[in-house]
C-alpha cells in the first residue's frame, strides 16, 4: 500500500554542494527504481543548529516528499543512516503531501525579500531628502 512520507536529512556542513546533491539524486533513483515517485526536492542549503550534532553547529538541509511504499521507505531510512556524510534524517508519514514551499525555503525568501526590500526603502529615503 502507497503512502505519503517526507524525509528531511541533515548532511555535514563541510560537504561540498555536489555531494549533498548526489546524496539526494542517490534516494531519489532508489524511489525510482522501485517505481515510487518524488513529488518535491528541496535543497534547503546550510543552517544554523540550536545544539551542535556530532560536533557541528550547521548543516545542509534537504527535504524530499515521496509517495511509496513502506518497504522503499526502509531501504531509504537504512542508507541513509549507514551514510556517515548524513548527521540526522527523519522520515514522516504525512496524510498528504504539501506542493508549497517548506517553511524553511519561506523564511529563506521573506528574508531576501526583506533584504532587497529595505535597500530600495533607504536608496528612496536618500533621494527624497536631498
Amino acid at each position: 500500500m502507497k503512502n505519503f512520507y517526507e524525509v528531511v536529512f541533515i548532511v555535514r556542513p563541510d560537504a561540498m554542494p555536489g555531494l549533498v546533491e548526489s546524496i539526494a539524486s542517490d534516494i531519489t533513483k532508489i524511489i525510482k527504481d522501485e517505481g515510487e515517485d518524488v513529488t518535491k526536492t528541496e535543497f534547503c542549503g546550510l543552517r544554523q543548529f540550536a545544539y551542535p550534532i556530532k560536533k557541528n553547529k550547521s548543516g545542509h538541509y534537504v527535504l524530499l516528499n515521496i509517495f511509496g511504499n513502506s518497504t522503499t521507505i526502509a531501504e531509504i531510512d537504512r542508507k541513509l543512516r549507514i551514510n556517515e556524510n548524513v548527521l540526522r534524517h527523519l522520515v514522516l508519514k504525512v496524510d498528504r503531501l504539501d506542493n508549497n514551499p517548506s517553511p524553511l525555503m519561506q523564511n529563506k525568501h521573506y528574508r531576501e525579500n526583506l533584504l532587497s526590500n529595505s535597500g530600495e526603502e533607504e536608496f528612496s529615503a536618500k533621494n527624497i531628502g536631498e
